[in-house]
Order: C-alpha cells, then structure tokens, then sequence
C-alpha cells in the first residue's frame, strides 16, 4: 500500500469510495457523493490522502476541511476518511490517518475533529487507536432518510502545540 496525496487523478475512485459508505448507511448524513469539483472545493489539498494498492487501485481516503473561516478556529479541521469495502481490515485507514495526522502536526493544526455515527463501531475503534477522544455524543442532531441520528464527537489534539 502506498499512501499518496489526493488529486484530480483520483477523483473518479474517490466519489465511488464516498458513495459506497453513504449507501451503508453508518458513514455520514449525505445521503449522494457530490461532484469532484465540490469534493475538491471543501477539502485542504495539503491535508488530503490516497492509499494505492495494486495497479493504483483507491483503496481509501482521507480528508480534511476548515470547521470555520474565524481566525480563532485556524487550526481546528473536520476530517473523512473512507475505506472501498473490499480494502477493509487491512489497516487503510489507519495509514491514511497516520498520513493526516503527520500533515497537520506539521502545519500546526491543533485540533483534528471527526463526527461518526456511534453505531459505526470500526470507525470509532480506529479513531481511538489514532489517539482521538471522545468529547461526548450529539443526541439526535440530524436526520437521515427521516430517522434521527446521533453523531459522536471526536478529537485529535496534536501532541506539537501547546
């Protein structure tokens, strides 16, 4: 496996990556992939990665993206990483946030956030394995396809800044 920043190149694989999770059901509140052009436009092109297996197979993504324009908030960003179904249980995503996490230290980003479905337990349990913490759950802050859905909070402070 090769860990790679994210490009225009893969954007094909990546959308379809995306897209399997949200027809899971367990990954987000998106309910279609968006278009590469909007994908790129929300995500920090120095905080964003590709695992490549064979071939230059996607096998996952990870990516980030400002939580807000404030200023007090400039090292605060929300990640995604997503895994292709058959590329689970081989340590992707604990590549991909190895490689996040080495380019935010590296850029002083203080914090690294992510909400996940807490019926998602492999994403939680890969999280923790990461060094993110929970700060607690967001009880029924969302609806999916009518169902409310609670969101656990997680966070990554980086170990460079005090």
């Amino acid at each position: 496996m090769n860990i790679t920043p994210l490009t225009a190149d893969h954007a094909d694989e990546v959308i379809a990556i995306y897209q399997a999770g949200i027809d899971e059901g367990d990954a987000t509140f998106e309910t279609a992939a968006p278009a590469w052009d909007r994908f790129d436009a929300a995500k920090l092109p120095e905080h964003r990665f590709v695992a490549l297996g064979e071939g230059g197979r996607v096998l996952g993504w990870v990516a980030a993206g400002r939580v807000s324009d404030r200023r007090a908030y400039a090292g605060v960003v929300e990640h995604s990483v997503y895994v292709h179904p058959a590329a689970r249980g081989r340590g992707v995503a604990t590549a991909l946030l190895r490689a996040l996490l080495g380019s935010t230290d590296a850029a002083g980003i203080w914090t690294v956030q992510a909400g996940v479905f807490p019926e998602n337990a492999a994403s939680l349990a890969v999280h923790e394995r990461a060094g993110f913490r929970t700060i607690g759950t967001r009880e029924r802050v969302g609806r999916l396809h009518g169902v409310w859905r609670d969101v656990v909070l997680l966070e990554r402070r980086s170990p460079h800044v005090h």
